[in-house]
């Protein structure tokens, strides 16, 4: 299993959900998160469902565990992350890339 590398690039969505908190309310660990996203050099947006993250597989994925290890260290016992993560080989193509296609064939109608 190894010698088999990961892909090159890739785009992830992710929204982190602390369990078992004080408050339903999730600012302060979202805050947190974002300190250290603005920090690992990676291109990043947040949305209010989570963060769109882009940039090598191995460097996307170790910032999402440092995430939760930041969370864990803050107390909180349990995480459950959601992930969604996109790839491809023909092409180079960024978030903002796919968010801009899809407004050039709205504004087409």
């Amino acid at each position: 299993m190894s010698s088999i590398p990961t892909p090159a690039h890739c785009v992830a969505d992710f929204c982190l959900v602390p369990i078992g908190t004080s408050s339903p309310s999730v600012a302060n660990e979202v805050a947190d998160i974002q300190r250290l996203i603005e920090t690992c050099g990676l291109k990043y947006s947040m949305h209010s469902a989570g963060t769109t993250v882009e940039g090598s597989w191995d460097q996307v994925h170790q910032v999402i565990g440092q995430a939760h290890t930041i969370l864990h260290q803050k107390g909180i016992v349990r995480i459950h992350t959601d992930i969604r993560v996109g790839s491809r080989t023909d092409k180079v193509q960024s978030f903002e890339d796919k968010v801009t296609k899809v407004h050039k064939i709205l504004g087409k109608d």
